[in-house]
């Protein structure tokens, strides 16, 4: 079973800064990890492949730097590792980013399974691997926290909801996105980070991924970021004081002012 991961390269802080002119996440000088979600992604595809048996393929778009960030997913296991890196690439929405990472998949060749985290820190749109699935024209299911069996050409996942759990069964070749309640991800043996180390990461361009300029990058994104800010809230207090009926008049008074009512 040939299985894609995708992943993605997130800040390792809590105190994420906005640049004031480019509205854009600053990344200089701020430590780089793998997105948490993506963990689970990258254990339960090894899982999966150490079971029935197959390839495990990590892929991601980003700056040249991700490189590491795959050579790290190899030290956990993963077989090979895909860098979609190009200038054409920055300033992606999700929709953008998930067409380039179809691109990607298609240049990897036929696959079984795609699993994704659920989303991403530095987002939290949970969009991108639904819009991918899209892009690839295959089935998916999103927040999946087990499989409960892998079959040749069919999957059976429990996936959260609302009101608890729904068992559902989806025909291969398919996308799941995992939570964290799917696994426990393992760390690293000193064997496979020196694996790691000496592994080569398969790079694609703009030209040789064979993308569509006007769906990538800037161009490709219909969605933009205008401006950031920290939201204010301002709460004010008012006491109101005399006898249970004062209050009770002056309370109706003041909500009858702020719902407008004359």
């Amino acid at each position: 079973m040939k299985i894609v991961v995708c992943i993605k390269q997130v800040p390792g802080t809590n105190e994420v800064k906005i640049d004031p002119e480019t509205n854009t996440i600053i990344r200089e000088n701020v430590p780089a990890i793998i997105n948490p979600f993506d963990t689970y992604a990258i254990e339960e595809a090894v899982r999966i492949r150490e079971e029935i048996g197959g390839e495990v393929i990590a892929i991601t778009m980003g700056i040249p730097g991700a490189k590491d960030m795959l050579k790290e997913a190899i030290s956990l296991r993963i077989d090979k590792g895909i860098l979609l890196t190009d200038r054409k690439f920055a300033g992606a929405d999700t929709l953008a980013t998930s067409y380039t990472l179809s691109k990607g998949i298609e240049k990897a060749g036929e696959f079984d399974l795609i699993i994704c985290g659920k989303q991403a820190t530095d987002g939290d749109t949970a969009q991108v691997g639904p819009s991918l699935a899209r892009n690839l024209g295959i089935a998916y299911a999103t927040d999946i926290s087990k499989i409960i069996e892998i079959k040749k050409d069919s999957i059976k996942c429990l996936k959260i909801t609302d009101d608890g759990y729904e068992e559902i069964e989806i025909k291969l070749p398919a996308l799941i996105t995992v939570v964290k309640e799917i696994n426990m991800p393992k760390l690293p043996s000193i064997k496979s980070m020196k694996v790691a180390e000496k592994s080569e990461i398969e790079v694609l361009t703009f030209h040789s991924s064979g993308a569509d300029e006007s769906r990538t990058g800037l161009k490709g994104s219909p969605t933009q970021v205008r401006k950031t800010f920290v939201p204010v809230h301002e709460v004010k207090n008012e006491m109101i004081e005399g006898t249970a009926e004062e209050k009770a008049t002056k309370l109706s008074e003041i909500l009858i002012k702020l719902k407008g009512v004359d």
